[in-house]
Formats: structure tokens, sequence, C-alpha cells
């Protein structure tokens, strides 16, 4: 799933996750109103929580892009052999 993420400019990422997030504009943006219907108990039909989805979709993959740098475990820099690293310099 990492990999395909990578894959994914942001700049799409962000126009797709603006425009689903935010679309239709009129009276508000379907993704509030399915949050207000989930928190009120009121989502219970199956087009109303595939909405749900489609909408998330696209600010949760705009959201996972930004946070992929900083979730991932570091990796240590190795030397090779005969290669001085910068601390053994200052030792």
């Amino acid at each position: 799933m990492l990999k395909i993420l990578d894959k994914l400019p942001l700049s799409t990422l962000l126009i797709v996750g603006i425009l689903l997030g935010l679309a239709p504009m009129q009276p508000e943006p379907h993704l509030v109103e399915k949050l207000r219907m989930l928190s009120q108990g009121m989502l219970t039909k199956p087009i109303d929580i595939f909405d749900l989805f489609l909408h998330a979709a696209g600010p949760l993959l705009l959201l996972a892009k930004l946070t992929d740098p900083f979730c991932r475990p570091r990796q240590r820099l190795s030397c090779s052999p005969g290669v001085v690293s910068a601390h053994a310099i200052h030792t």
C-alpha cells in the first residue's frame, strides 16, 4: 500500500482530497453531513455509508501521504568499509 501511496503525486492527492471532501458545497459538504449523521446514529442506509467512505477516501489518502514520512522507521546511516564517519572525525 505504501508503494502505491509513494507513486501518487501530492498535488493530485491535494486536489482529490479537497474536491471529494468538500463536494457538493451546497447546503453543506457531504463529508460534514455524513460525519454529523454518524455522530447522531442516523447513518444507517447503505448508500449513506458508501457515500461517507467515498467522500472520506480523498482526505484520508491525503492525510496518509502527508504523515507517511513521520511514521516510517528511520534508517540508520551505515558506512562502507574504509569510509570514515563524521562521528569518528570529531572524537
